[in-house]
């Protein structure tokens, strides 16, 4: 499975990418009505498995890459992994990014008051800003 972030359009609201594909390579999508079931669970679920296979995987091709007498062979498998889990990591980050929340027009127009507000000590953090 492949992923190209520039096929696959943004999900309609209230759908959520899925991590796998169709037979034929197209995108799956998830309906849950605002009630997570267990097909969000399961896609969960191979999401954490995913992203924990992009970390073995980062550590294997820092090891080739480190490896100074590495051939041809292990720089080619160590980048085709790589990026079979980048395109999974990518898949991810959009299915996550589509279901977060809609800021706040009114909340944003207020913000751009916050630059006046820096003391002798620079900016203020959120933290401090807000509680």
């Amino acid at each position: 499975m492949s992923y190209d972030r520039n096929t696959v359009s943004a999900p309609p609201p209230g759908l959520r990418l899925l991590p796998w594909e169709t037979d034929t390579g197209k995108p799956c999508f998830l309906s849950t009505n605002g009630t997570p079931g267990a097909l969000a669970r399961i896609a969960d679920e191979i999401e954490a498995d995913q992203l924990r296979d992009g970390a073995d995987v980062l550590k294997g091709a820092q090891a080739v890459l480190d490896d100074r007498k590495a051939g041809e062979h292990a720089l080619r498998l160590a980048l085709r992994a790589a990026t079979q889990v980048l395109g999974d990591v990518l898949r991810i980050a959009d299915s996550r990014g589509a279901r977060l929340p809609e800021p706040d027009d009114d909340h944003n127009a207020d913000d751009s008051d916050d630059d006046q507000d820096d003391g002798p000590d620079g900016p203020r953090d959120s933290a401090e800003a807000f509680g």
